[in-house]
C-alpha cells in the first residue's frame, strides 16, 4: 500500500505548540468517544493537533495514517530520547503520564537495543503461545481452572444473583494468570500486581504505584536469576542473557500491562457484545467462533484505543498539517477504525470479519503477546457463558460506565444478572501443573490445597460476594 494522501517530506511548518489545541482528555472522551473523534475529524482531517493532559500532541484518526506511522519504523520511531520537547525540559515533572511512558521497555524503547530485546520477546514467549507446546496446554488448563474458581467464588450468592463481571472476574482473571506465567513462588505479591492497575489507569496515585510494582518486579526477576523455571521471565532472560535486574522488571511490567488491563477490557467487551444484542457478535459465538466473536468485537471497541508515541526523524506532511521532527504522534486506533475508509468497507453482514484492524497494532512492532492475550480472553468469556445461563445486563447497553485513560478504554462495572447452568460444559481436562517452584529466602512456602492462605485480591473478590 502506497503512501496516504498529502504525506511526505515537508520544510515548512507550524509550532505544534502555537496551534489551537483541542483538549483531548474530556467529560466526552470518556462517554462518547467516537464523537470526539468525529469532531476533530471534521475540523482538521485526518490529523489533530491536541492537548494530552496539559502536553501538546498530533493525535492521527486516519486509518491510512495510522497504517503509514505504525509501519513505517524508520521514519516513524519510538524511543524517549527522540522527543524533542522532552529533551529540551518542556514537559512538567508531575505530568500524569511520566510514570507509564518513563519505563523504558520493549513497548517505548526504541533504537538499536530493539531488535535483541524484541526477538527475545518472541522467544520468551513462543512456549505459551505455540498450541503444540506442553508450556501452552498448561497455561490454558490453568486459565481454565482459575476462570472457574472465580465463576464459583462469585455465584456463592446462590443458583442466581447479580455479580459485576468487570470486578469479580474480567479484571482479576488475567492478574492471576499473570501470576503462574511470571512464576511467582506464591500469591503474597498480589498487592503488587494490582498496582498494574493504577499505573494504567494514570491517576493521582500512578507514580507510588509503579515504584511499588517495579519493586516487586525486580525482587522476582533476582529470584530468577538464581532459581530460573518454566516460565517467562527465565525464558526471556536466557533468550537475553544481558538483562540486569533492573531492565528484567521493566519487561515484566509489560508483560503485566500487555495481560491484564487489556484482556481484562477485551472480556467484559465481548461479554457485552454478546449479550446486548449485538447481532454479528452473537451470530459468531453461535457458529462456535468465538475468536471471530472477539475479533468483530476490537474493531468496534478496541481495548487499547491509543497507542505510545511515536517521533518522526524530520518534518514530515501527514494529513493536512507537517509534523516536525521530535513532535509526539499517537496513533488512535479508535479513530482509525471509525475513519470511513476503514469502517465503509466492513461488511457486518459477512461471515468472517476482516482482520484489517489495528487493535494489536501493524508492522514490525505488532503486539508479541497478542496470541496469548486472545487465548486468555477466549477461554475466560467461554467459561462465564457455559456456566452461567440466563445472563442479562442490568443496564442498558447505553448506560454502563465507562472509564478512560490516555490508553486504555473499558467499563468501570458489567453489572449482570446470572443464573448458573444445569449441565454446564465440561472444563478442558486438567493437564500437569507447572513445576513447583519453591519461595525466595524469606518468604513463606506456598500451601496447597483448600486451607492455602489467600491474597488480599481474593479477599477482596470475597467480600464483593458478602457485601450484595
Amino acid at each position: 500500500m502506497g503512501s496516504p494522501p498529502n504525506s511526505g517530506p515537508a520544510a515548512r511548518h507550524e509550532p505544534l505548540e502555537s496551534l489551537k489545541l483541542e483538549p483531548l482528555m474530556t467529560r466526552d472522551y470518556e462517554s462518547r468517544p467516537d464523537l470526539v473523534f468525529e469532531r476533530l475529524r471534521r475540523t482538521h482531517g485526518p490529523v489533530a493537533p491536541v492537548d494530552l493532559l496539559g502536553v501538546p500532541a498530533w493525535l492521527v484518526l486516519g486509518y491510512e495514517e495510522a497504517l503509514e506511522v505504525l509501519r513505517n519504523d524508520q521514519d516513524w520511531p519510538k524511543g524517549l530520547e527522540n522527543w524533542r520537547a522532552r529533551e529540551e525540559g518542556r514537559i512538567p515533572p508531575d505530568w500524569p503520564l511520566a510514570p507509564s511512558l518513563d519505563v523504558n521497555h520493549v513497548l517505548i524503547q526504541g533504537g538499536p537495543e530493539y531488535p535483541a530485546l524484541r526477538g527475545a520477546w518472541d522467544a520468551a514467549l513462543r512456549p505459551f503461545q505455540d498450541p503444540r507446546q506442553p508450556q501452552a496446554r498448561r497455561l490454558r488448563a490453568q486459565i481454565t481452572r482459575d476462570a472457574d474458581e472465580l465463576i464459583t467464588l462469585l455465584s456463592q450468592g446462590g443458583r442466581s444473583g447479580w455479580a459485576d463481571l468487570s470486578a469479580q472476574f474480567a479484571r482479576p482473571l488475567p492478574l492471576m494468570v499473570a501470576s503462574h506465567l511470571l512464576g511467582f513462588p506464591g500469591s503474597q505479591h498480589d498487592d503488587a500486581l494490582m498496582d498494574m492497575w493504577r499505573v494504567l489507569d494514570a491517576g493521582p496515585d500512578a507514580g507510588p504505584a509503579l515504584d511499588r510494582l517495579l519493586a516487586a518486579l525486580a525482587e522476582l526477576g533476582a529470584w530468577k536469576m538464581r532459581q530460573p523455571g518454566d516460565d517467562f521471565p527465565s525464558y526471556l532472560l536466557a533468550a537475553h542473557p544481558g538483562l540486569g535486574v533492573e531492565e528484567l522488571s521493566r519487561e515484566l511490567m509489560m508483560l503485566l500491562g500487555m495481560t491484564s488491563d487489556h484482556v481484562g477490557i477485551l472480556i467484559s467487551n465481548t461479554v457485552v457484545e454478546v449479550i446486548g444484542g449485538n447481532a454479528s457478535a452473537r451470530a459468531s459465538l453461535s457458529a462456535g467462533m468465538m475468536r471471530e466473536t472477539m475479533n468483530r468485537v476490537v474493531m468496534q471497541k478496541p481495548p487499547l484505543v491509543n497507542f505510545v508515541p511515536r517521533f518522526p526523524v524530520a518534518d514530515t506532511r501527514l494529513g493536512d498539517y507537517t509534523i516536525a521532527a521530535g513532535d509526539p504522534v499517537w496513533v488512535s486506533v479508535g479513530a482509525a477504525h471509525a475513519d470511513p475508509a476503514f469502517s465503509d468497507k466492513v461488511c457486518p453482514a459477512s461471515t468472517i470479519s476482516t482482520r484489517a484492524h489495528l487493535a494489536w497494532g501493524a508492522g514490525p512492532r505488532q503486539c508479541p503477546a497478542r496470541e496469548l492475550a486472545t487465548t486468555m480472553a477466549g477461554i475466560g468469556v467461554s467459561r462465564l457463558l457455559e456456566r452461567l445461563s440466563g445472563l442479562e445486563l442490568s443496564l442498558a447497553p447505553d448506560q454502563l460506565p465507562w472509564r478512560s485513560s490516555p490508553f486504555m478504554r473499558g467499563l468501570r462495572s458489567l453489572p449482570v444478572r446470572y443464573t448458573l447452568a444445569d449441565n454446564p460444559a465440561p472444563r478442558t481436562p486438567d493437564t500437569p501443573a507447572l513445576p513447583a517452584i519453591p519461595p525466595p529466602p524469606g518468604h513463606p512456602p506456598t500451601v496447597e490445597g483448600p486451607e492455602r492462605p489467600r491474597s488480599s485480591l481474593w479477599r477482596y473478590l470475597a467480600g464483593l460476594v458478602r457485601g450484595r
